[in-house]
């Protein structure tokens, strides 16, 4: 399946530049010894770098079309996630870091239009929501191998660029186009779409906040290596799974309801955790988070091409990226600002509390769409 093979894109773009970032920071922190402000601002990094990819992608889809752009993408945060273990210098890190978060803008961006023009050949948003749930192998990933490996994080990081580049080479060929397809960026359609953006942004600033300092939260409770590895497994396997419970009600239900509904649930998946550190609690957390929190962008990539022009989807996607970019930012370093002055648990209520605020705006933004309908 196409789609499925693209989604190998997000697997590394996400999974592993961003997301494996969390399964990190425990090793980090007790090597290089970083306060969690300082873990956050790493992650901020990642997000400043995935604003710039995000402002620049058009530009370079115009150039190189959207099948280059995703090649050299893949090809570029494979190289960057590797650079990570070259230098545990905290400029090093941070330029790694922000070059493996503007691949991946290029990436998320450039498959998110291909992913939507398989989904128009086929009347559904199935190969969106598959795309985007890529992410969740790169989590799978993730979680069975860098806990084992302890201390070592340098040989984690060789070892995300090793799969980023598998990955690069499964999703090759899934990122052609058709001739003629690569129209210009077109011009961004963001007005009748506000209130979505500003959901999209306090969604960013908050969902990215419970993954990055998931481990932190739980190593600070004790947590066993083998309880860090199930709840990451269990997370990222929910992250795969999510097609098959979000492809329909992405497609069929109108206006905003089906984020809405996502981010209330995410919400309360974050909550979840934040109320009990059990083991079994954790892990109904993370199956809640990880069967929600990849499709949040599907919803919105799939709002997008039900209300633009084909013309338009590159220039309108990147915007959201852009305000997607922005949120990520400013999520983690606030969050972990927050976490050094309170506890660790405040990362999960940052996270809980803004995908709340997020699905208040979006049950409005779907209640006007609704009511503004002949």
């Amino acid at each position: 399946m196409r789609a499925l093979r693209l989604a190998f894109g997000t697997a590394s773009a996400l999974g592993l530049a961003r997301f494996a970032y969390g399964l990190l920071i425990p090793a980090m922190r007790d090597d290089l010894g970083w306060s969690l402000t300082e873990a956050g601002v790493m992650s901020a990094a990642n997000g400043l770098g995935y604003l710039v990819g995000a402002l620049v992608t058009p530009a370079v889809q115009r150039r190189l079309g959207a099948t280059a752009t995703f090649r050299w993408g893949m090809v570029l945060t494979a190289v960057a996630l590797a650079a990570t273990a070259v230098s545990g210098d905290f400029p090093a890190q941070l330029a790694a870091r922000a070059a493996a978060g503007m691949a991946g803008a290029l990436v998320f961006i450039s498959g998110g239009v291909i992913a939507a023009r398989i989904a128009t050949g086929i009347a559904s948003s199935t190969p969106i929501v598959v795309y985007f749930a890529g992410a969740g192998l790169g989590i799978v990933f993730s979680g069975a191998t860098i806990p084992a490996l302890g201390d070592h994080w340098q040989l984690a990081c060789v070892g995300l660029g090793a799969a980023a580049g598998l990955a690069t080479l499964v999703s090759w060929s899934a990122a052609r186009t058709d001739e003629g397809e690569d129209a210009p960026a077109g011009t961004v359609r963001m007005l009748p779409l506000w209130r979505m953006a500003l959901a999209y942004l306090l969604f960013a600033a908050g969902y990215i906040t419970y993954i990055t300092f998931l481990s932190a939260y739980l190593a600070d409770r004790h947590a066993s290596i083998a309880q860090v590895t199930l709840t990451w497994t269990v997370l990222g396997l929910a992250v795969v799974l999510a097609p098959f419970l979000w492809s329909r009600p992405i497609t069929d239900w109108p206006g905003g309801r089906a984020l809405a509904t996502l981010l209330v649930l995410l919400a309360g998946g974050a909550a979840l955790a934040l109320a009990s550190s059990a083991l079994p609690v954790v892990l109904a957390s993370a199956v809640v988070y990880g069967a929600t929190f990849m499709s949040v962008p599907a919803a919105v990539t799939a709002l997008i091409k039900a209300n633009t022009p084909p013309a338009e989807w590159t220039a309108t996607l990147a915007a959201f990226t852009t305000v997607f970019a922005a949120g990520q930012t400013a999520g983690p370093w606030l969050a972990g600002l927050l976490a050094d002055h309170t506890f660790t648990g405040a990362t999960l209520a940052w996270t809980a509390i803004l995908c709340a605020g997020a699905a208040l705006i979006a049950t409005t933004a779907s209640r006007s769409r609704v009511a503004a309908t002949p």
